[in-house]
């Protein structure tokens, strides 16, 4: 029986994740991973069934560490401003701090294992935050809303920002980068529109 070399496993899975960022889903194949990772094809075989599997497994395990980091310090009790707030730190930390895996995501976004990642979250994740929600409702903090206006108000703001800084240029074409003050500064305006 081999052992598993946890070594060849991480450069299996970042050589697929820049793979499917920089090339795309359609040009992804075991024999470019194999030699993009320094390994051969028998030994992906050995740790995933096909590509499938790989993908499958790559993209619930970097599912996984995102929901972690976003609910990092994150308690559905808190009031809405606090938990909101603590939202945004942590969802601008892990864009910033893990560029290859949201574009990652954003591949996966219309693709076959969309379903299977969103599965892989959907208990830990939607149960927080659905109560977090809910329960700022019924402390009269933000009136009840579709869901797609919700995150539309409460999160489309930081994901623009965080788009002007990994494309290093505003809508004018100034140069824009990331800051918490001009976080903070585009909470407090969606904390004025959103909160009752």
């Amino acid at each position: 029986m081999r052992y598993r070399d946890e070594n060849k496993i991480q450069a299996i899975r970042e050589s697929a994740i820049e793979m499917v960022v920089k090339d795309g889903l359609e040009n992804f194949g075991i024999n470019r991973l194999a030699k993009a990772a320094g390994v051969s094809p028998a030994t992906i075989y050995i740790y995933y069934k096909d590509k499938e599997d790989l993908l499958t497994s790559i993209s619930t395990e970097e599912a996984l560490k995102m929901t972690r980091a976003t609910l990092k310090d994150f308690n559905p009790e808190m009031g809405f401003e606090e938990g909101l707030w603590i939202q945004w730190k942590n969802r601008a930390a892990f864009s910033l701090d893990n560029h290859q895996s949201v574009n990652f995501f954003e591949q996966l976004r219309n693709s076959m294992y969309k379903e299977k990642m969103l599965e892989t979250i959907s208990h830990e994740f939607h149960s927080a935050m659905g109560s977090y929600v809910h329960n700022a409702v019924k402390r009269g903090e933000i009136k009840e809303m579709p869901l797609e206006v919700y995150w539309s108000v409460a999160f489309a703001p930081l994901y623009s920002l965080i788009k002007f800084h990994n494309e290093g240029r505003s809508l004018d074409g100034r140069k824009f980068k990331f800051s918490e003050k001009i976080m903070k500064e585009t909470f407090d305006c969606v904390i004025k529109g959103i909160m009752k």
